[in-house]
């Protein structure tokens, strides 16, 4: 495996692994689900999932990937040659697609928003009409299937180039100027006329709220965004060398991605309440509150207004391109190092592949929208498919392979880095108690009981 590409520094590690995490699970998804689920209760609940149970599964990805510099298929295959466990792998190779299937859905909405903001669509004499944008779009035919395949074919573009030229280049951009922008609407959004009130719906619990769902949807939305159990990791952690401290870029990762989907809380409900939008209204929140927010802030400063709703728009896609791309290189690796298929090749059968489901989620906004499975639309089908059970079963399984399956002392020389990191060696006990008994068990429970309780 010596042709392989590997992360430069402990700093690429984590804007890498960052860019996966930190994109629309954080901007789109987060403060909708928050929405739903009561507000503060529930980013309580979120952090202690990302913590005691997404942290222990990340570094479970962590440890397979590097141990063996392969793709999943190859890693379980190799860690446990001979067994059931390499049908893991294989499942991490397709649940990734289908995330990116309606992924860039969303995606192709920011490139469209973007294309909005460039041309000085939200102004502040239509602020309250830019809110009904978003519904007539979504639901429109031609105009989402164009921008969606726009945001594929960037990132199959991306993809085909590696991992330093790709990944790197993007993530060292986007992050930081993703942190800077989130900063600076929190702020204003903060100060807008009614804001108080979405603030307060950040801040104060409400316990009532915090129903079975609730834990199961704080569970599948910390794994959504940190990429977990669907082998996105563990295929970038086969990139680090050997001697990069992976509690650390773990660690560092997941502060990072909670950070930032906390101040996209508060950059996207104060907004919501003073634009007297539901807070639950779904999945296009954020395409509804964002343009009003920059739409108030021309009454004052339309050309800051235009400059700061197209930068945004701007670093909302190449972050979400940062997380598309680590979905599509999951399948890459395994066709280029299991099929021996050339990368080129690779990238554009899984393109075609993700293209045709995406059209599928696409259209159930619109044309099918009385298309539904088990009561859902196509879309939310393949959301509720991908965060509520693949990454659940996912996760719990890379859990039991790293605390029950791999050799404790092997976990421990991974870890530890061949046990010259004293720091970690001393912390080793709790990590391996939190992986083999508190994640497992803890998922186990909160996924059966959303099941059938």
């Amino acid at each position: 495996m010596s042709s392989r590409e590997n992360f430069g520094s402990r700093a690429t590690v984590i804007m890498a692994m960052a860019g996966s995490a930190i994109g629309l699970g954080n901007i789109w998804r987060f403060p909708f689900i928050v929405g739903e689920y009561g507000g503060a209760a529930f980013i309580l609940v979120y952090i202690l999932c990302c913590f005691l149970l997404s942290l222990p599964i990340f570094l479970s990805e962590s440890i397979i990937g590097r141990r063996t510099h392969q793709n999943t298929f190859g890693a379980m295959s190799t860690l446990a040659p001979g067994t059931a466990w390499k049908w893991l792998g294989l499942l991490t190779v397709f649940s990734p697609l289908i995330i990116l299937s309606y992924y860039s859905v969303v995606g192709g909405w920011s490139f469209a928003y973007l294309c909005k903001a460039v041309t000085l669509q939200f102004k502040p004499e239509n602020a309250e009409a830019v809110t009904s944008m978003f519904g007539q779009f979504s639901t429109s035919t031609w105009g989402p299937l164009v921008c969606m395949v726009i945001f594929l074919g960037l990132t199959a573009l991306i993809v085909y180039f590696g991992v330093n030229k790709g990944i790197e280049r993007f993530s060292k951009i986007s992050i930081p100027v993703l942190f800077v922008l989130i900063v600076l609407i929190a702020v204003y959004s903060i100060t807008l006329s009614g804001a108080g009130e979405g603030v307060k719906y950040l801040v104060n619990p409400d316990f009532s709220k915090l129903t079975p769902d609730a834990f199961a949807a704080a569970l599948g939305q910390s794994f959504f965004s940190l990429s977990l159990g669907v082998g996105t990791m563990l295929t970038y952690s086969s990139y680090v060398s050997k001697d990069e401290n992976i509690l650390v870029s773990a660690g560092g990762t997941a502060f990072f991605d909670l950070l930032f989907a906390i101040l996209a809380g508060f950059a996207v409900m104060p907004a919501v309440f003073a634009a007297g939008i539901a807070p639950s209204s779904g999945p296009g929140l954020v395409f509804e509150t964002l343009p009003f927010i920059f739409a108030k802030m021309g009454s004052g400063a339309q050309i800051i207004s235009a400059a700061v709703s197209i930068l945004f728009f701007l670093t909302i896609l190449v972050a979400a391109l940062s997380s598309s791309i680590s979905m599509m290189e999951v399948g890459v690796a395994y066709l280029v190092e299991e099929k021996k298929q050339p990368r080129h090749k690779a990238t554009v059968l899984l393109f075609v592949v993700t293209l045709v489901i995406g059209v599928l989620c696409a259209l159930s906004f619109g044309t099918l929208s009385g298309v539904k499975l088990f009561g859902n639309t196509i879309f939310n089908f393949c959301d509720k498919l991908a965060s509520n059970f693949l990454m659940t079963v996912g996760a719990l399984l890379f859990s039991v392979f790293v605390g029950w399956k791999m050799d404790k002392a092997a976990v421990r020389d991974e870890l530890t880095n061949g046990g010259t990191l004293s720091g970690v060696k001393k912390l080793f006990p709790f990590v391996y108690f939190l992986i083999k008994y508190v994640t497992p068990v803890t998922i186990a429970a909160i996924f059966l009981i959303s099941l059938f309780g």
